[in-house]
């Protein structure tokens, strides 16, 4: 079980991801607000996934949240949501350090099920990160 804090100002949005996410069995916390956000992030126990909006109250609200999941820990996992994608949001979370970015309607496809895929994704990468820096910090204890 992985705890998960979902993001998000679209009320039915927040609701389907959690209950998704909670029928995969993880721990989900939620919230609509960004100041609430970065205040779970900075106060609460480390979050392994953290999923956000990319535009809630400002243009750029995800980003806020994603800087404040580094601050807590440099091997956060994001995953950036947004309505309205462009080449340009994509690539600049990226950039900053985003491990996903997804589309929230797409018709194409069920969303939810890509969501836990990326979750699932993120969770494995998150774990090979860790086990990296255990072994980084045995090599560096016994040197």
């Amino acid at each position: 079980m992985a705890r998960i804090l979902v993001v998000d100002d679209e009320e039915a949005v927040l609701s389907a991801v959690e209950r998704r996410l909670k029928r995969e069995g993880h721990e989900v916390t939620v919230t609509s607000e960004v100041p609430e956000a970065c205040r779970l992030l900075r106060e609460a126990k480390q979050f392994d996934v953290v999923l956000t909006d990319m535009s809630m109250d400002a243009p750029k609200a995800g980003l806020q949240v994603l800087q404040a999941a580094f601050a807590r820990d440099l091997f956060a996992m994001v995953i950036v949501m947004t309505a309205y994608a462009t080449v340009e949001n994509a690539v600049e979370c990226m950039r900053r350090g985003a491990f996903d970015y997804i589309e929230k309607h797409s018709p194409d496809h069920d969303v939810y099920e890509e969501l836990v895929q990326k979750v699932n994704a993120a969770l494995e990468q998150r774990q090979r990160d860790m086990r990296n820096l255990e072994r980084l910090e045995r090599v560096n204890w016994q040197g």
